[in-house]
């Protein structure tokens, strides 16, 4: 359990106890909500439960702190338990309670930071989805790394979490991407064709075409007249989505599963979704066409989800996925990476999300804002080896995958990044990446150099751990599993490089004020137990973040 669910519990039974004694009034009291001082000097944790009970007990709320501060009874785990104006209660954790945190961090090891919140719950998390019509460009990096890492701190928060890659194997873009891939296939072969409107002209179709005609010489020609040959589509997409495959295995991404959207049609899954919205009365016919009638939910406009030529649009395959997610999948929560190319479709899917009965409150959408190349200051627009778009995969290359997803993470989504692919590559602390690397193989570094001279810290005695940079130290590692919990709740990743961040320099702080291996054997053995505990939590904050956890730089 949190150390801040044990103190709220103090709290709660403490004002309970007021209560009784007569100091405060039989009043309804509220949850207890612990939350972090603004100032260290405030202490650890701080409960502003006084101010909201100051209007309903009809007295200050620093009258009120006293009263319920006065029936806490800290044990051993709290140094000091304080009042603070306006109206706060304020904890210091014992140095006593902290030493002993490092022996139960290193024997939760690699699982440190874990929490019970989501009790097993079954949580899908789709990102990316990019349609297979070309490799993934540079902003699919960030809802990768969006993506990814929320699902490995859901993970970590308890619940059942599992990544999903839509593949947009319907449609008219393949069926565009098709006809481009022929065109080209054709061209190789002396036919004066061009690529169709709206089509992909990127060299990679060309490259494609190549591999076509290697595999299998003229036998996807067909007559000038007839169009591109139906094993065209799948052979491309086919061939596509092995290399976006190959992209992701380069940023250390990887999927649970790969869902066809072809698969809605042939199962039968579009026309159950269609049935439902029939059925409670959210369709309607009109001009050839069938809508979904959004505007009886209060939206400004009804959407076309079967068009006058039969095909179904964007929005009636995208329902009919999410009746798939929450009906015959059972997931019991669903969250969903979007780049901001699809912000104008939020309204229609939680509209459609709500006919079909899905509680709101399961279908989290992340938007995340475009990024932007910058090298030396200038902005990066097209690829130097292409004069094409730029390709996450030209991105990883050059910084590599540690930084790119570090990069990726470090902003909030909703904000618009810009990317420094000079700084990525830096090896000096103006590089948090390396940084954050350096601390971890800083901390590898001291443990080999222990066991390199035979030092042993199995029986260290973490009482000895009380210089202020050691607490201090303590103090920040405690504060991942609180860290985890929280993104678990928010969807908000970006928290966790700056947390890394934040536990380097506390430890390379702790590592320029205290000498761990020293003549002072017993104070060494403590202090080893403390590095191996940093070495545990840096470890599993990089891990949260896909980023590797190097033993020497």
């Amino acid at each position: 359990m949190l150390i801040k669910y044990e103190i709220a519990r103090l709290v709660a039974e403490a004002a309970a106890r007021a209560q009784e004694a007569g100091d405060l009034p039989a009043i309804a009291l509220p949850d207890v909500t612990v939350e972090h001082p603004a100032h260290e000097e405030h202490g650890d944790y701080a409960v502003s439960l006084p101010l909201k009970l100051a209007r309903a007990a009809r007295n200050s709320p620093i009258a009120i702190a006293e009263a319920i501060a006065k029936h806490i009874s800290p044990g051993d785990t709290l140094a000091e338990v304080s009042v603070a104006a306006p109206g706060f209660i304020n904890f210091r954790l014992s140095d006593g309670w902290l030493a002993r945190q490092v022996e139960e961090l290193l024997l939760q090891g690699p699982r440190f930071g874990d929490v019970l919140l989501g009790k097993g719950q079954r949580v899908q998390v789709e990102f990316v989805s990019a349609n297979p019509v070309g490799p993934l460009h540079v902003g699919a990096g960030r809802g990768l790394a969006i993506g990814d890492t929320l699902a490995g701190v859901l993970a970590a928060a308890g619940y059942e979490a599992e990544r999903e890659y839509l593949i947009n194997d319907a449609g008219t873009q393949t069926e565009t991407f098709a006809a481009t891939l022929y065109a080209r296939y054709q061209q190789l072969f002396g036919r004066e064709v061009e690529i169709p409107e709206g089509g992909y002209p990127g060299h990679y179709m060309v490259d494609l075409a190549e591999e076509l005609r290697a595999e299998h010489g003229e036998a996807l020609l067909a007559s000038p007249e007839g169009g591109w040959p139906p094993e065209m589509h799948d052979l491309g997409v086919q061939k596509m989505l092995s290399v976006i495959r190959d992209d992701l295995a380069a940023i250390n991404v990887h999927y649970d599963v790969w869902f066809s959207e072809k698969s809605l049609y042939s199962s039968g899954t579009f026309e159950r979704m269609m049935g439902v919205l029939r059925d409670k009365g959210y369709l309607a016919e009109r001009e050839g066409a069938v809508w979904f009638a959004a505007s009886q939910l209060g939206q400004e406009k009804d959407h076309v989800l079967i068009r006058s030529n039969g095909k179904p649009t964007y929005l009636a395959s995208d329902l009919a996925y999410h009746y798939d997610k929450f009906f015959l999948r059972s997931f019991q929560r669903v969250v969903e990476v979007w780049g901001a190319d699809h912000q104008g479709h939020v309204a229609a899917i939680r509209g459609g999300a709500s006919a079909l009965g899905i509680d709101p409150e399961a279908l989290d959408i992340i938007i995340h804002q475009l990024v932007t190349l910058t090298r030396g200051g200038d902005i990066v627009r097209l690829s130097k080896r292409t004069g094409e778009i730029i390709t996450l995969r030209e991105v990883v290359d050059e910084v590599g995958p540690d930084a790119c997803r570090y990069f990726f993470l470090a902003r909030a989504a909703d904000s618009h990044m810009d990317f420094d692919l000079e700084l990525a590559q830096r090896q000096s602390v103006e590089n948090p990446v390396y940084y954050v690397q350096y601390a971890h193989a800083r901390v590898a570094g001291i443990l080999m150099f222990a066991a390199e001279r035979g030092v042993d810290y199995a029986d260290g005695d973490v009482s000895l751990l009380i210089h202020p940079a050691e607490t201090a130290l303590i103090r920040k590692m405690l504060l991942l599993p609180e860290l985890v919990e929280g993104i678990a709740r928010t969807l908000e990743p970006h928290h966790l490089p700056h947390y890394a961040v934040e536990l380097a320099t506390v430890f390379h702080d702790f590592y320029e004020k205290c000498r761990v291996v020293s003549d002072d054997e017993p104070l060494t053995k403590a202090r080893l137990k403390l590095v191996a505990a940093c070495k545990t939590a840096l470890a599993r904050t990089l891990a949260l973040m896909g980023v590797s956890a190097p033993e020497r730089m």
